[in-house]
């Protein structure tokens, strides 16, 4: 019996427009409570801009973000991790060009001189941003540690950061964009601590994912479906293969799968 639905959210639950269907949405939440199942959404994105995404509801989501570093919910913190500040003084030395997202308890640290363009792309993950002229004073500790590459170097930029691989857990999710947490830390084990905090099995989980960064969390849901639009390697570790994030799959799979559940 599935208890716990988890999806991510870019390119699995939200189309190409970074929406969703709000009214098939109604349906399916309505659905899920009366199955009893709790939902979660597993994501890159600041958990405040997943409780902008999602309004009202979000007082019933479990929200794993901040890249599976944080657990929000009905608007308090039940877990967060925490790393260090050296790691942003190399990502600049290799590239100052990038777009370093420094993310803190306080909200998503930026440069103040970046372009606009490149502040509005990271306000469409992040909705508490702050601004400072040099992220090297900063002295809060960081949940999580994201870069953003418009030209697509991340690869490139990858193997820079080797020398911290005993420290933090580094994954080039896309080619524009690499995401950096505590070590040991990203969405499998984050997703085993909530199915811990909710008393639910794999074998009691359904997840959606499309990126390198969701094979760890298809592997903690008996239930995996990788969405049509999904990397090889991600639908290589799936055991099911769903529809496409713009045909609204992931809810459509969501009614089909609780429907057959009494």
């Amino acid at each position: 019996m599935i208890k716990l639905i988890i999806t991510d959210l870019d390119g699995t639950f939200l189309n190409s427009n970074g929406d969703y269907d709000r009214a098939l949405f109604m349906e399916v939440s309505e659905l899920m409570a009366e199955k009893g199942v709790h939902f979660a959404a597993c994501t890159g994105k600041q958990c405040d801009r997943v409780e902008e995404l999602f309004g009202d509801y979000s007082r019933n989501l479990w929200i794993v973000g901040d890249s599976a570093t944080r657990i929000k919910h009905d608007g308090k913190f039940v877990y967060q991790s925490l790393m260090g500040l050296r790691i942003i003084n190399t990502l600049q030395e290799v590239n100052s060009q990038h777009v370093i997202i420094a993310c803190t308890s306080e909200g998503a640290v930026i440069r103040a001189d970046l372009a606009q363009r490149l502040k509005d792309k990271v306000r469409n993950s992040y909705s508490s941003m702050i601004e400072v002229d040099d992220l090297s004073a900063l002295t809060s500790d960081f949940v999580k540690i994201t870069v953003y590459d418009e030209e697509g170097h991340c690869p490139q930029t990858r193997p820079h950061l080797s020398t911290f691989e005993n420290e933090v857990y580094i994954v080039v999710s896309e080619a524009a964009w690499i995401d950096i947490a505590d070590y040991g830390v990203h969405k499998g084990t984050t997703i085993q601590k909530l199915q811990e905090l909710l008393g639910v099995s794999k074998h009691e989980t359904m997840a959606f994912g499309d990126g390198y960064n969701d094979i760890e969390l298809l592997a903690m849901a008996e239930y995996s479906f990788a969405m049509r639009n999904a990397f090889e390697e991600t639908k290589a570790v799936a055991n099911f293969i769903t529809g496409y994030n713009d045909a609204n799959a992931v809810q459509e799979t969501i009614k089909r799968m609780l429907a057959l559940q009494s």
